[in-house]
């Protein structure tokens, strides 16, 4: 595995990834603790180097305002669960820019009635940023939690919104 930290405007963000495909990501500088977010099934397989640098200028441009170069960039979890797979796709089809409730993203997800599952979905997320349950707020509008801190989570949400022209 290989990592990489970057900084932005909203502090260290450290990418750990195999190959072309990220594993953890975050907003911290604690690779071991991003290592730990991983699923044993993945972080036991064969280690593969990588070079994180064109998905590192994916996250830059986005902080930049292109908020799609994140969009495409491979990304690997593994939960267990059918459910918990098809949600984090799920999540990637958000568009930026456009938060939608968890009640949303398990309607998204084809299980209207997996709420509670859908908000699991977003607290297991290894892969922030390109993974977005940023996205995912709480049907009062209010942010709910987020693995980085609730100023984090505005800062994205506010940086999308502007960046999006909503």
């Amino acid at each position: 595995m290989t990592s990489l930290t970057i900084e932005t405007p909203v502090g260290p963000f450290t990418m750990v990834g195999r190959g072309k495909t990220i594993l953890a990501s975050g907003f911290t500088d604690d690779v071991p603790g991003l290592v730990n977010l991983i699923h044993p099934y993945l972080r036991n397989a064969a280690d593969a180097d990588g070079d994180l640098e064109p998905i590192a200028e994916s996250v830059e441009a986005y902080f930049d305002g292109d908020l799609a170069a994140i969009d495409t960039v491979d990304v690997e979890q593994h939960a267990g669960g059918r459910f918990l797979d098809h949600a984090w796709d799920t999540l990637r089809t958000v568009p930026a820019g456009t938060p939608v409730t968890y009640t949303a993203l398990a309607e998204l997800a084809g299980r209207p009635a997996a709420v509670r599952a859908a908000a699991m979905a977003c607290a297991r997320n290894a892969a922030a940023l390109f993974v977005p349950c940023h996205r995912i707020i709480r049907t009062d509008g209010s942010l709910g939690g987020f693995r980085w801190g609730l100023d984090v989570k505005r800062w994205l949400l506010g940086h999308e919104q502007a960046a999006a022209g909503n």
